[in-house]
């Protein structure tokens, strides 16, 4: 029984009782106590109450207090202290039992069977091959990866899928882009279309296609000829730089895709069956007003050409018909206004769209020296994903991306993600696994083991025992990192567990005279080393055992 479920136990008795005070459903909540000598867990409720019932919180609390009955072996002391916090110590006996159960569970501490046989998919990154991936594709990528590997954990089969557009005005310009480089190159005075591509990529294409032999091209020669060898030469440099991140793939889904099918044509009709669509000005409208927007939103242009609106709505109702039981879409700020558009014109379908979750991120700033770098795939000033990598390494690009709130603004500091320091927060994490890794290390080397002389109970000390409730806690932040989809719940927590480990190991030896305490030492931080490795591996990033 972890944390977790002992709130839930203490939360359970508290409901009973205050029922009996003729109070339904009140908003119970435990929290970790501030203060060491009141206990682990502290609660509210009577405060919450007080007016309610007209009695003063620390009656009130003493009341309920008598009226919990808790097992000892989980529970070992209540009390209530003021103005009337109820506050619960969490008995000695089960937090080492905790510790064993750590240890043999190793990397199933805490999994639960509830979501095994659940399918997910989650679709992230689907960056148009127009140009390589930037940093800003990065956090999605990272992002996505992390909330499916968290899915995983809890059971859930998941597929990863990448959807682009291919069939829009923006690869038309790529291949404009492309063919107007490749002109210049054979000698002719050409410019790059208006908007077009600027970056040296664009250059590389065309000159591969001079390179090829028995292909001719010239100023005859289709935009979508040159825009198929660029997309082609794109995806291959965006799947290498996934690869490079560990993000990978079950699914590449394009939007063309569902033009050839007739899924397009079926949309509309089925929109205009629903009479979810009309024309006006030449263009053909979604009714969004009917679902609280001030305006209804252009599916289709006077030009003929649809929106992206249009090919999405398409590929979420193919989305919906495969029969997940989640459906995971991540989508920068740039999103926020289009997304319930497509929900409501699938509700307007008939679909039922709750098992679709939208999680949008914000985006992310790089700064060197201070100073913001741009990034804009079509000019030449931006700063790849494959170039950040180069500069930090694996690790801290995937840590960096996820250590913010989603829902927060990123500043990727190049200088702090370059430090091999404990101000870097990936270096903290990893120098502690590989400080344990080298501690059991070094006791295997001098023949001290722990298998034999282990006694627990010689585990005492403030910092060894915040160790083990930390330890604890890691079932709890897993729930806590599904309900919210939100790595940084993960990162937090391995912070703090580094940092407990690292307080208890400027204050402790592991390796002593006493057999029996260096044992005891050695089967905890073993522990430590578990859960450590545990998350790390959640968020995608390497467990190192020295460095």
């Amino acid at each position: 029984m972890s944390t977790f479920e002992i709130k839930h136990l203490i939360l359970s008795e508290l409901r009973i009782i205050v029922s009996t005070f003729g109070v339904e459903n009140p908003e119970l909540k435990l929290d970790e106590s501030k203060h060491r000598d009141l206990g682990d867990l502290s609660c509210a409720i009577a405060m919450s109450l007080s007016k309610k019932l007209r009695r003063p919180p620390f009656e009130l609390a003493n009341e309920i207090k008598r009226m919990i009955n808790l097992d000892k072996k989980f529970c070992s002391k209540i009390t209530v202290s003021n103005p009337g916090f109820l506050n619960f110590t969490i008995s000695s006996d089960y937090i080492y039992n905790q510790l064993s159960v750590i240890t043999n569970e190793g990397p199933n501490y805490g999994k639960k069977s509830t979501y095994l046989g659940q399918k997910a998919q989650v679709e992230f990154v689907s960056a148009n091959p127009t140009g390589p991936l930037t940093v800003g594709h990065g956090r999605q990528a990272v992002l996505g990866d992390v909330i499916a590997r968290i899915l995983e954990w809890h059971g859930y089969e998941v597929e990863r899928e990448y959807y682009y557009n291919d069939a829009g005005r923006q690869m038309k310009l790529l291949g404009e882009s492309v063919k107007s480089r490749y002109l210049q190159i054979i000698g002719e005075n050409v410019d790059l279309p208006e908007g077009g591509y600027e970056g040296e990529y664009i250059k590389e294409i065309a000159k591969g296609i001079i390179n090829k032999k028995n292909k001719t091209y010239n100023r005859e020669s289709s935009i979508d000829d040159f825009r198929k060898v660029a997309e082609k030469a794109i995806f291959l440099e965006i799947k290498n730089t996934l690869n490079k991140i560990q993000v990978h793939f079950n699914n590449y889904v394009n939007e063309q895709r569902f033009y050839n099918e007739g899924s397009i044509d079926e949309v509309i009709e089925k929109l205009k069956e629903k009479k979810f669509i009309y024309e006006k000005d030449g263009a053909i409208w979604l009714k969004t007003t009917k679902f609280g927007k001030i305006e209804d939103t252009v599916l289709v242009k006077s030009s003929g050409e649809p929106t992206y609106r249009l090919p999405d709505i398409a590929y979420h109702r193919n989305k919906l018909e495969r029969g997940y039981d989640l459906i995971i879409d991540i989508f920068g700020a740039d999103h926020n206004d289009t997304y319930p558009d497509i929900l409501s014109a699938l509700n307007a379908m008939g679909y039922d769209t709750k098992n679709i979750k939208v999680i949008i991120h914000q985006f992310v700033s790089l700064l060197r020296d201070g100073k913001k770098v741009k990034m804009s795939t079509r000019k030449a000033t931006f700063v790849t994903l494959d170039e950040l990598i180069k500069m930090v390494g694996v690790d801290v690009v995937r840590y960096f991306f996820i250590m913010r709130n989603r829902q927060s603004h990123l500043n990727f500091d190049i200088g702090l993600a370059e430090k091999e320091s404990d101000e870097n927060p990936v270096y903290y994490l990893q120098y502690a696994h590989a400080r344990i890794c080298n501690i059991l290390k070094h006791a295997k080397d001098t023949g001290v083991l722990f298998s034999d002389s282990i006694d627990i109970s010689v585990i005492v000390q403030d910092e060894e025992i915040d160790l083990i409730k930390g330890l604890m806690k890691w079932p709890e932040v897993m729930i806590a990192a599904l309900e919210s989809l939100e790595p940084q719940t993960i990162a937090n927590y391995l912070q703090s567990i580094a940092s407990d480990f690292h307080r208890f190991y400027s204050k402790h030896r592991v390796v002593t005279n006493n057999k029996v305490l260096t044992s005891s030492r050695l089967y905890l931080i073993s522990a430590v080393k578990e859960i450590l490795a545990c998350g790390l591996q959640v968020l995608g990033i390497s467990q190192p055992k020295k460095m």
